[in-house]
């Protein structure tokens, strides 16, 4: 007579195979749970290094303007900002620097309307004030402001934008200038914009975060690219611009006629 506990009739009955069969099941299962919580925590990690490098980013936007402490060879004003323009030419003005170009120009923008808003300044924008209609974003301002100097051979450039834009300014233009080359910051600070008080406002709080997307994202393809000219992710970047030609880069081949 068969007994209960006969290895022969627990096989049969199924319990030796149900005790085997139960780490097995617990195994994927442990595993899962391990992957589960590894992938959260991951993710909790992520959201606070984000936000801490979020907030670090608008502690050091400029809250005041700054008289240059330093001349320079030239200076480089990027549109798309209140008061941009007309803090570059008064830096002009006031021997700062020698040329002054003013990059990223609509092409509805002349001389004579810049010498209009600024009427005080007509001779000097006639003489020393260079334009650029190249330039679709903040990568072909780069561009465009290496060529520049290189075409007047400056070293040193003061760089004049609103203040939650020069971060990334910065970052491009170290990423197309030489390692000897200077660039001083002028940040604009306007009273529509303002950095400690951004969260208050829903308009400048997407405008910051915006910014800092863009700030990072800028960092990451200047880790991987060797010359911006030559960038496909700047190319997609200047797509969909509203401008009359079609958007082929974001800074245009320079002409024959352009070359010194």
């Amino acid at each position: 007579m068969l007994r209960a506990s006969d290895p022969l009739t627990t096989d049969v009955v199924g319990w030796a195979w149900h005790e085997r069969g139960c780490p097995r099941t617990a195994q994927p299962r442990q595993r899962g749970r391990i992957a589960l919580w590894t992938c959260g925590l991951g993710a909790v990690l992520g959201a606070v290094a984000l936000l801490a490098g979020f907030l670090i980013f608008v502690s050091v936007l400029a809250r005041h303007e700054r008289t240059p402490s330093d001349r320079v060879d030239g200076i480089v004003a990027l549109t798309g900002g209140a008061q941009r323009i007309g803090d570059a030419i008064d830096l002009l003005a006031g021997g700062y620097g020698r040329r002054l170009l003013i990059t990223g120009v609509n092409e509805r923008t002349s001389r004579d309307e810049i010498a209009r808003l600024n009427p005080t300044q007509r001779a000097l924008i006639a003489c020393c004030v260079d334009l650029d209609y190249r330039a679709r974003n903040t990568i072909g301002n780069a561009i465009e402001t290496r060529r520049w100097m290189r075409a007047h051979r400056f070293s040193t450039v003061a760089v004049v934008t609103s203040n939650y834009h020069m971060p990334r300014t910065l970052i491009e233009l170290d990423h197309a200038l030489q390692e000897s080359d200077r660039v001083l910051p002028h940040p604009v600070v306007t009273e529509a914009f303002d950095a400690d008080r951004w969260w208050r406002s829903p308009p400048a709080a997407r405008l910051v975060a915006s910014e800092y997307v863009k700030f990072l994202a800028s960092w990451v393809r200047t880790r991987f690219e060797t010359d911006p000219e030559r960038s496909r992710a700047a190319v997609l970047i200047g797509r969909g611009k509203p401008v009359k030609i079609p958007v082929k880069m974001v800074a245009e081949p320079l002409a024959a006629r352009d070359v010194d």
